[in-house]
């Protein structure tokens, strides 16, 4: 991608993010190599994703359809079945997957943007059989608190970094 001057997006579905650092890295050192200005690279972090009014809404409507998803999916790339205490981990804070209430994804994207400094986040939130009405709700959540609390936090963390004029 680097190479070519194309943006580069990765897709974390597992483990725990700074494991992809270096890989964020390479692409960046690669994209300096062939000449680019390092203001130009375009990066963009995609997650399973999943907002609640709560943790616990948030997990009741997505925990189930998800596991049940990575599970299917395990069985076809000879994965081990994913339980409960997989899921846990997941959602942690710094694990793979942003799923809680608007805060807690909030934070966790934060916590990616620290991690990669990338421009764009995508939340994948059609995952597997999740009840129609809570992935609306996932997503209206998303464009009213998330998404405003991201950029109003990001905006804050720039200008905290910007040098005095």
């Amino acid at each position: 991608a680097a190479a070519l001057g194309l943006p580069l997006t990765i897709a974390i579905i597992g483990g725990q993010p700074e494991r992809f650092a270096p890989l964020v890295e390479l692409y960046r050192t690669a994209w300096e190599a062939h000449g680019r200005d390092p203001a130009d690279a375009k990066l963009a972090i995609n997650t399973h994703a999943f907002v609640g009014e709560t943790q616990a809404h948030a997990d009741s409507a997505f925990a189930t359809p998800y596991r049940q998803m990575m599970n299917r999916i395990g069985r076809e790339r000879g994965w081990p079945p994913a339980g409960r205490q997989e899921y846990e981990a997941l959602r942690s804070p710094r694990g793979a997957i942003a799923v809680g209430s608007p805060e807690q994804v909030g934070e966790k994207i934060l916590f990616e943007h620290e991690l990669f400094g990338h421009q764009r986040y995508v939340g994948q939130m059609s995952v597997g059989a999740v009840v129609h009405a809570d992935a609306m709700r996932s997503i209206e959540l998303f464009g009213t608190e998330v998404a405003p609390l991201v950029r109003a936090e990001s905006r804050r963390r720039a200008e905290l970094a910007a040098p005095a004029a």
